[in-house]
């Protein structure tokens, strides 16, 4: 399954995740098939004081699949990584519960999101977080460098994605955790439903 896809020219499946999050980065609420903003983050099980730490604005711009934060708790002074961040909410979510000596980048594909995010963090007030451009395939950071990596609905959009799983152990310490939130295929796929660009993001 994973060789069939990896057929499909990789900068052509980039391209179209960029179009298609720069229009979600712009529109949440009109350009993503699952549950945001607000009712996203309360049908997933947000905790609800977490929420509330946030301008209204911060929690709308919200769109994952799921809610890394329900499969382990971050501690107080983490260094923590955020695969495919999106507008950044749960940077800043990780950002608030690590306190301020903890250290949250949020990495995305998506220049416009990444610009979202930094607006998010100006609303926040929040100093312990940072938004770079960068791929999950080619993470820019050193072995052993974080403590916890989260991620929430990117990997199942990569197309090398033994690439991108094998980045995200390296960058992480000796006995750092990997909390992920994501979708994958409960049976096989016919062949022209694999090698159709149009298919890869149903």
């Amino acid at each position: 399954m994973i060789n069939s896809v990896c057929l499909l020219n990789p900068e052509k499946i980039k391209g179209q995740i960029k179009e298609k999050y720069r229009k979600v980065a712009l529109t949440p609420h009109g350009s993503f098939n699952f549950p945001v903003g607000r009712d996203g983050l309360e049908a997933l099980g947000y905790d609800r004081e977490l929420i509330e730490a946030f301008p209204k604005t911060v929690a709308d711009s919200f769109c994952g699949v799921g809610n890394p934060f329900s499969l382990g708790p971050v501690r107080r002074g983490e260094t923590i990584l955020d695969v495919g961040c999106g507008a950044g909410f749960d940077s800043l979510a990780a950002a608030f519960q690590a306190g301020p000596s903890g250290k949250i980048i949020g990495l995305d594909l998506t220049e416009e999101m990444i610009q979202r995010a930094r607006r998010n963090q100006e609303e926040t007030g929040l100093r312990n977080v940072e938004f770079r451009v960068g791929e999950a395939e080619a993470l820019p950071f050193d072995d052993s460098t974080f403590d916890l990596l989260i991620s929430n609905g990117t990997y199942n959009l990569t197309p090398d994605k033994r690439r991108a799983m094998a980045e995200a152990f390296r960058v992480l310490k000796p006995g750092g955790r990997l909390q992920v939130c994501d979708m994958s295929l409960a049976e096989s796929l016919p062949e022209e439903t694999i090698s159709s660009l149009d298919a890869w993001f149903q």
